[in-house]
């Protein structure tokens, strides 16, 4: 089968650079190989508690941003989870085949419920929810983070379990993460993802941040004492601020050491800064030129009917299977 590839987006705000380096950018990268499809997952964005209002205007600046960022919905399938019921029907039936074990061990959940006092069935679900967005569309590739990886995992072993007992009906999806920029971390506390879910406003630079506070936000990022740039996991710091240069100059660690060797963190901080506010300035002029709420309405709803196309043929054969009438 020819390559397929599908990326799923949260609209949960202003998107932070991790996500636009870690995925945006290489999905934008990747749309002359196969067929890509990038679907706004405002279905997972409610597993917590939203503003209505909020989330009407993150789902709009998602799309625009991802517009931004070079997603052509000439080449693409670009649609938002809630207009295609078959992503909530798929997932009801996988959910009857997952043990409750399985959900157990996923770490993500025990992260983002960890301190809380009460969390959303959806929340512990969400990966079942996950599984039915990549099999709808016989994915054979998901682009993801580290932290996302066992996901993908599941979504393997509950198509297999589907197709041992039913016949082969899903495709088995492989996880495919970026060996450089997969997972950036927090600017303040480097051993820790750049994450919006968490308070650490000096730790996220989000894309439509104002551009000075994103340099100071650089500026201030924790390094260590030794005042030599060179990769090291043992010095998280630095790493990380080497990899965000890396993945927006296009340039190698070794060469950025080299280019560095003898500067102090001051000159090298500054260089990133300039790269993160040159990206910044670019991404901010594309997204207000996206940012019209009727032509991407319209946009929108000529993707969903696309998507549903394909997802429900998908759907169609697997209540034949399970013994819908």
């Amino acid at each position: 089968m020819s390559k397929r590839v599908f990326s799923g987006i949260k609209p949960s705000g202003n998107v932070h650079l991790g996500s636009y380096l870690g995925a945006m950018k290489h999905w934008a990268e990747g749309q002359t190989h196969g067929f890509n499809i990038f679907c706004v997952v405002d279905l997972h964005a409610i597993t917590v508690p939203q503003d209505p209002k909020e989330l009407v205007k993150n789902s709009y600046d998602i799309v625009a941003m991802l517009l931004a960022v070079g997603i052509d919905p000439q080449k693409s399938l670009l649609f938002v989870q809630s207009h295609n019921p078959d992503h909530t029907n798929l997932s009801w039936a996988l959910n009857c085949i997952l043990s409750m074990g399985q959900m157990n061990r996923m770490t993500q959940y025990k992260e983002k419920s960890e301190g809380k006092d009460s969390v959303s069935v959806g929340l512990f679900d969400y990966p079942a929810l996950m599984a039915a967005d990549i099999l709808l569309y016989d994915t054979t590739e998901v682009p993801v983070g580290e932290d996302q990886k066992q996901h993908v995992e599941l979504t393997r072993d509950v198509a297999e379990k589907f197709n041992s007992k039913y016949g082969v009906t899903f495709q088995l999806p492989v996880p495919v993460i970026p060996k450089v920029g997969g997972r950036v971390m927090s600017l303040t506390n480097p051993t820790k993802k750049m994450s919006k879910s968490v308070n650490d406003p000096m730790g996220t630079i989000g894309l439509l941040d104002n551009l000075e506070s994103a340099r100071k936000k650089i500026m201030s990022a924790v390094t260590d004492s030794e005042n030599k740039v060179s990769h090291d996991e043992s010095r998280p710091g630095v790493a990380n601020l080497m990899e965000i240069y890396a993945e927006l100059t296009g340039i190698s660690l070794e060469s950025i050491e080299k280019q560095f060797e003898g500067s102090g963190y001051g000159d090298f901080k500054s260089a990133v800064a300039d790269e993160v506010i040159k990206s910044l300035k670019h991404l901010q002029e594309k997204f207000e030129n996206f940012r019209n709420e009727s032509a991407l309405r319209d946009m929108l709803q000529e993707n969903s009917q696309k998507a549903y196309e394909i997802s429900h043929k998908k759907l169609s054969e697997v209540y034949s299977k399970i013994g819908f009438i």
